[in-house]
């Protein structure tokens, strides 16, 4: 682990001690993902909108139905409709179900996710790592961004799909983190929190995202995302999306540092070029999960 900043406290216990309760934390986690994941109650609601939208034979007014028992997820999705970006013709919606066709299901099941996980970001249990939780944030939404943009100007896969996976391609460090908050120590020295998170999160992720019941192809570009890979000069599949979205938005470091900034050999060509469209996608996308 990093050495701790000499005015940080450190823990009470010994070094040894400390390492063996970071594993029996682990251990626990582990037990958890192996049966019922507990998340804070607002993000376990917005999860079960999810599940709606993952159910190809549901009806449009049965999503909306389900849409409108969670008020924050509705207006987001209300104020993306009728955001620039979806309503060129300033024809303004009301409805939810209207919403919903005109944005598609598939980028209202990314603004489902993104509100869950931004609740969570808001726990209260994260006291004291709002911190750390906010630079994760702005990473996953640049990610997300970052990778709609890519698939849609370098690719023939679905943008929407690409998002998603952006959104949750570091679910499991945010999960972690609402783990570790339960634990003083991690309160008093966050430092051993960015490091413990930095090791564990991409497996407790990969394991996190298949008890959520997510695709297959999700997991699988999430799979050791922040792990060296060559120079992808040009993207062909939702990995190597995810895995150029998370370099063009700082990697971990962005997140366990905030110094993070786009990889020297992404800010060339063809990636330079979408630099400004990325960054464009992102205010509007921060600016849309912002209001109410």
């Amino acid at each position: 682990m990093s050495d701790r900043k000499d005015d940080t406290p450190a823990p009470a216990a010994s070094d040894d001690d400390f390492r063996a309760r970071c594993f029996r934390i682990l251990e626990d986690i582990a037990r958890e993902l192996s049966g019922e994941v507990v998340f804070p109650t607002s993000f376990d609601i917005v999860l079960q909108i999810r599940k709606v939208f993952a159910n190809p034979e549901v009806s449009l007014q049965e999503v909306a139905g389900v849409v409108r028992m969670e008020p924050l997820v509705a207006a987001k999705l209300l104020r993306i409709a009728n955001s620039s970006a979806y309503n060129p013709a300033g024809r303004t919606l009301t409805d939810i179900e209207s919403a919903l066709q005109r944005i598609g299901m598939n980028i209202a099941r990314s603004v489902a996710t993104a509100v869950a996980m931004d609740q969570l970001r808001h726990s209260r249990a994260l006291f004291g790592l709002e911190e750390i939780s906010t630079r994760l944030w702005t990473h996953t939404l640049r990610t997300a961004v970052a990778a709609r943009v890519l698939a849609r100007r370098l690719t023939r896969l679905n943008p929407e799909d690409a998002m998603l996976a952006g959104l949750v391609h570091d679910l499991g460090a945010f999960f972690m983190l609402y783990r570790l908050a339960q634990y003083p120590e991690f309160h008093q020295n966050p430092d051993l929190a960015v490091d413990l998170i930095g090791q564990w999160h991409e497996g407790i992720g990969e394991s996190l995202l298949a008890t959520l019941g997510m695709p297959e192809q999700v997991i699988a570009a999430m799979r050791d995302h922040d792990q060296p890979r060559p120079y992808i000069a040009a993207p062909a599949t939702l990995a190597d999306v995810v895995h150029v979205a998370n370099r063009l938005a700082g990697g971990a470091e962005s997140w366990r540092t905030g110094a993070g900034e786009a990889d020297a050999d992404y800010r060339q060509p063809p990636y330079d070029a979408l630099a400004a469209e990325i960054e464009t996608d992102f205010e509007a996308l921060v600016a849309a999960l912002a209001g109410n």
